[in-house]
């Protein structure tokens, strides 16, 4: 506890309180955005001849105090844009709007081209919010669709919203909504049983993402970060979308006298019309409904508070009725019929409650203090039966496709679940930033409790032609079982301290950026320290380049679900997962057909030290807790992103990599990862009309290579196979049905911002992508690896407006 509490004296002493503030004065506010729409922060705004000054939040949005009666030149200044000078008169409490818009360094104005700095500043990927609208959507959040397509990001699951990052898996991603972690649910199993997205798209105004070598004042995870902001709006606005597949609407203001602002959003979600495509028939009954509400209010013009606040409620009811799949080879097609009796009933209810106090005393001071609580009640429920026929097909010699030549398996199986599971998560966290100049300072501290009670009963009984199978002394054995009672009670302590250099020399420009974050668990009662660097460099010899090294020690103390055995224990001795990245980068700036793009690589390695193995069944991850092994992950990562068609932008990735690990005491040595996938391509592609550009066309487009699986039979200890490459195309169509900007409006109509009809088709090339496999056994006890498809081809329309 001594080293926190220094850490809060240090920054005690570092913090310089701000000026006084003048009575009498009139009041000047406003949003700064940049030329495509989008608010930034830190934008410096002083009284030229006048002393203080304020900053932009991150909204854009800024508010000071000025002399009245008289005229007063006000300054916009930043490193990364250039600096505008705007003069206003205001009488004696008067108070006045302005809408800045800066403009970036690295224009070319009057055949002058400014170099800025703003390339070095960023070391993350950022997305334009505006995109989100547009993406065609199968299932998983909007948010969640786009970062797909971006390099080093693979999923082969479109009925998910979980992705995988440079050979790490789901429980490796950090996710922030306005700097509080998100978390997902435990016992999910399967993307059809996944409900809404966290991140609700209606709402966010910035996203920015990271595959490898983040920052210290991020968290413990070992792969990636995608941060998330929502807006603060400054004027009134809504929107309503409904379609085959849900509806969504919000709605967000600022009162007259700009204190007060809310944001406000609500989502309904049932894909069964989806669900209807796969193999297994029956009665798909999904419901998922959310809200969420974040609320603004400016005690003055240093001080605010934010309320944040959610709820979720998920219900998934499948009663499944018989299923069809035809698999196997041309010499030797395989069919399987199978007949259900049962159901499965699923319920996930969460909420989080979050206040955050935010104390901007000047421009170059910023002081968080964010306290949440999250709350989430699982319940997974179902015994299904399932009578099988595995039968070798007559098409080799002739016959109907239909005509069985041999039956070779006959068998039933009986799945039974009844887990329950009760998480919470409370967490208080302090921190700062401190721009000095050429130097910014970040720190912050944070301490989080954790209490899981777990009730896990489930297991699988199988009979194959009439006797079951093992069998032992008299007593049928069961295929599969856990049974587990399970209640942890854990506090963690971390903090993090983080600088950012830049300077300027004759070579060039340079950002370094070195950090420590330390985290400390009472459960196994270890301290973690994680060091972590970048440098980022603009030559002075090629402006249109830039290179960033990163290196840094990434230490993930164990969720729950990393604590467990296969057998649904919890693991005795149990260690954070540990990892050292190292990443080469360059990004090259440049023009085609007279309009901007941007070519990026990534080279990385990721030195396993630390790794606990785990399968993976569709998106359910279970770990072998009480096993340890090394491993590495080695890729690179190319993407072009720019506008291919003017106005729009687009972008393709392409990632190859490796990933492997040793399981200590196997004697197999390496084999590949659950996640090794050789080759993953994405890409997501805007056009329109050129003569009509109301009419829009998205296309985003997957290839996956297969990714590694084991027979039950054997586990890791046997052969790995591979499952086909996924493939899949997403197309989107829509149509501008009102737009304000182009015409007036007379009776309802005058009350949209605009109005667009799409129509979205999934899996347009309708081809069969495998998610996991569903093994049968013989007459003669050989496995049948019978493939679980995803959805085929559907359609959906959706009509959205805004107000």
């Amino acid at each position: 506890m001594h080293r926190i509490f220094l850490f809060i004296l240090l920054f005690s002493i570092l913090w310089q309180p701000c000026s006084a503030q003048k009575k009498n004065h009139s009041t000047l506010y406003g949003t700064i955005l940049n030329t495509k729409g989008q608010p930034i922060e830190f934008i410096n705004v002083s009284l030229k001849g006048f002393e203080g000054g304020t900053a932009s939040r991150n909204d854009g949005t800024f508010q000071l105090s000025i002399p009245s009666g008289r005229k007063i030149s006000l300054v916009f200044s930043h490193l990364n844009y250039q600096t505008q000078q705007k003069e206003v008169h205001l009488n004696s409490g008067e108070k006045k709007k302005l809408k800045i818009v800066m403009i970036s360094k690295d224009q070319k104005l009057s055949e002058v081209l400014i170099k800025g700095n703003n390339k070095t500043r960023r070391n993350v990927i950022s997305v334009d919010s505006k995109l989100l609208n547009k993406v065609p959507v199968s299932s998983s959040g909007a948010v969640e669709q786009l970062i797909k397509t971006l390099p080093g990001v693979s999923s082969n699951n479109e009925l998910s919203s979980q992705y995988s990052v440079r050979g790490g898996n789901f429980d490796e991603n950090l996710i922030y909504v306005n700097d509080i972690e998100v978390y997902r649910p435990y016992l999910v199993r399967s993307g059809q049983q996944e409900g809404l997205s966290f991140i609700n798209s209606d709402l966010v105004s910035a996203i920015q993402f990271s595959s490898g070598g983040f920052d210290a004042k991020y968290g413990d995870k070992m792969s990636s970060v995608l941060d998330i902001r929502y807006k603060t709006p400054t004027e009134f606005e809504a929107s309503a979308s409904v379609s085959l597949l849900g509806a969504s609407a919000h709605i967000a203001n600022q009162s007259k006298n700009k204190k007060f602002s809310y944001l406000t959003g609500i989502r309904y979600k049932t894909n069964s019309y989806l669900l209807s495509s796969l193999d297994t028939k029956g009665e798909y009954e999904p419901r998922h409904t959310d809200f969420q509400g974040l609320f603004n209010y400016k005690l003055n013009e240093q001080l605010e508070v934010q309320v944040f606040g959610t709820i979720s409620k998920n219900r998934y009811l499948f009663r499944p009725t018989d299923r069809e799949t035809s698999f196997g080879t041309i010499n030797t097609p395989l069919k399987l019929r199978m007949f259900f009796d049962g159901q499965e009933k699923d319920q996930f209810f969460n909420h989080m409650e979050a206040v955050t106090l935010q104390y901007h005393p000047n421009s170059n001071n910023l002081i968080k203090l964010i306290a949440s609580h999250f709350e989430s009640e699982e319940e997974e429920t179902f015994d299904i039966q399932g009578q099988y026929y595995l039968n070798e097909l007559f098409t080799t010699q002739g016959g109907d496709q239909d005509e069985s030549l041999e039956h070779l398996g006959i068998g039933t199986t009986l799945d039974h679940a009844r887990n329950e599971l009760n998480l919470t998560v409370s967490t208080i966290e302090l921190k700062g930033s401190h721009n000095f100049g050429k130097q910014f300072l970040q720190w912050g501290v944070k301490a989080k409790e954790e209490s899981i009670h777990d009730r896990i009963n489930e297991w699988q009984y199988r009979d194959s032609a009439g006797y079951s199978i093992p069998f032992a002394n008299d007593k049928v054995l069961l295929a599969y079982s856990r049974n587990a009672k399970n209640r942890i009670t854990s506090r963690h302590l971390s903090s993090f301290l983080q600088n950012t250099f830049s300077w300027e020399g004759t070579k060039g420009e340079f950002q370094l950026t070195t950090g420590i974050r330390y985290h400390y668990w009472d459960y196994n009662r270890e301290h973690y320290y994680s060091p972590r660097l970048s440098l980022v460099y603009l030559p002075a010899w090629a402006p249109n380049f830039r290179f960033r090294i990163a290196s840094g020690y990434y230490q993930q103390v164990p969720s729950y679900r990393e604590m467990l055995t296969i057998s649904g224990t919890v693991s005795e001795n149990i260690n954070a997962q540990k990892s050292i990245h190292y990443v080469l980068g360059q990004e090259y700036y440049f023009k085609a057909w007279n309009r901007p793009f941007k070519f990026s690589t990534e080279l990385y390695y990721k030195d396993l030290r630390t790794l606990l193995p785990y399968e993976i069944d569709n998106v359910r991850i279970r770990y072998y807790g009480n096993q340890r092994a090394k491993g590495y992950a080695t890729g690179l990562d190319l993407r072009i992103n720019g506008e291919f068609v003017p106005g729009t932008e687009s972008w393709a990735s392409l990632s190859v990599m490796r990933t492997k690990e040793d399981i200590v005491g196997d004697g197999k040595g390496y084999i590949p990862r659950p996640t090794d996938q050789s080759i993953n391509f994405s890409m997501f592609f805007q056009d329109y009309l050129p003569n009509n550009p109301s009419y829009k066309m998205q296309l985003s487009l997957f290839y996956g290579g297969g990714l590694p699986f084991w027979s039950p039979k054997t586990g890791k200890q046997g052969k790995a196979f591979r499952m086909p490459a996924y493939r899949r195309v997403d197309l989107g169509f829509s149509k501008v049905l009102i737009d304000k900007n182009k015409r007036q409006y007379k009776g309802i109509l005058r009350h949209f911002k605009s109005l667009w009809l799409s129509m979205e088709i999934f899996n347009l090339l309708d081809i069969n992508n495998t998610i996991s496999y569903l093994w049968i056994n013989d007459i003669r006890s050989n496995q049948y690896a019978v493939p679980n498809y995803l959805t085929s081809r559907k359609l959906n329309f959706k009509l959205s407006a805004k107000f």
